[in-house]
């Protein structure tokens, strides 16, 4: 692989879309820019992102993976956490606590609720998310065209057996996650609202002209599959003349970070590199990816890959640091023929 020291600059495609959830996909689009700024490239990034975390709060609007998308990009994230502001303080929070007011288990810190209540406004006002994104932006300056998957309200529900009265119910996304910890028995994954839902402006074209898609590695059921549910993404990406890669955020038969896990068990599909690989199939039959990385430790997964029909290679995974990203996306475009 090229690293930050060595070998001449890449020529790198002209477009580069990448379908992203949160803090994974986010600082694997770090990676994404920090090697754009190694070649002195003039490539420009599209990163549609998942809005099926999104969740009405306190009467806010809060469109978790784009903010975390957004704030990681323009510097403002708390790089500890990955997610929320950096330098945050919690005491409408705390307010809201002492007030009784539900639910509690969610935060809201004080400088992240400025960007809920400005967007809330918009929305209020008539702008649709997509262009309530683009606004938001120009004050965080990502580096990146960031889009919504889709204008319409979408809410990733998760069918529990609820510890408080032993009963079988659907909550909400970030409920299973945050108040749950994604520790309690699960059933099902629903995108509520995805049926009937049209992608945001730009999103299809991101798709089918652009040179290159990548799928980073999110979670494949709740935030790039969150993506592929809504109409005409998946026929887009099948489509596209464009090569689509993705990135294994199964390392050594778990996830490196989040909560894939669990919901990979909850879909029935198997807790391991190859068969996320599989779960997005092949495009040459039916599926939506041509190729596939996965971590040196699953180096052994490359040949069952291969035989779905999905072109793979086994390199270092770990976003340790900005360059060691870029060199994943490196060894994605060798591995694309790029």
């Amino acid at each position: 692989m090229t690293s930050a020291s060595s070998g001449p600059a890449r020529t790198l495609p002209a477009r580069i879309t990448v379908l992203s959830g949160g803090v994974g996909g986010a600082r694997f689009i770090q990676g994404v820019l920090r090697l754009i700024e190694r070649s002195g490239a003039d490539t420009a990034v599209t990163v549609i992102a998942n809005t099926g975390d999104d969740i009405w709060l306190h009467g806010l609007k809060v469109c978790p993976d784009l903010d975390t998308v957004m704030y990681t990009l323009g510097d403002g994230i708390d790089t500890e956490r990955g997610w929320g502001r950096t330098g945050e303080t919690w005491h409408a929070k705390e307010e809201l606590a002492a007030y009784g007011v539900e639910p509690t288990w969610f935060g809201l810190g004080d400088k992240d609720l400025a960007t809920h209540l400005v967007r809330t406004q918009m929305l209020d006002a008539g702008y649709p998310l997509s262009a309530v994104t683009e606004a938001l932006c120009r004050r965080w300056q990502p580096g990146v065209r960031l889009l919504p998957m889709s204008d319409d309200r979408i809410e990733t529900h998760v069918v529990i057996d609820d510890p408080d009265t032993d009963e079988r119910r659907a909550v909400h996304f970030q409920e299973y996650w945050i108040r749950h910890q994604a520790n309690v028995p699960a059933h099902a994954v629903v995108q509520i609202g995805a049926d009937e839902a049209t992608p945001g402006p730009g999103v299809l074209e991101a798709i089918t002209d652009t040179d290159l898609v990548i799928l980073p590695p999110s979670n494949p059921v709740v935030s790039v599959g969150a993506i592929l549910a809504v109409p005409g993404v998946r026929d887009a990406l099948a489509g596209t003349p464009a090569p689509v890669y993705g990135v294994s955020g199964i390392v050594g038969d778990d996830h490196v970070r989040g909560m894939a896990r669990q919901l990979l068990g909850i879909i029935g599909v198997e807790v391991s590199a190859a068969a996320v690989a599989e779960h997005y199939g092949a495009r040459a039959n039916g599926g939506v990816i041509d190729g596939w990385l996965v971590d040196t430790v699953d180096a052994g997964a490359v040949a069952r890959i291969e035989a779905a029909g999905i072109k793979a290679n086994a390199v270092p995974l770990m976003m340790t640091d900005h360059d060691a990203t870029a060199d994943m996306v490196t060894a994605l475009l060798d591995l694309a023929g790029l």
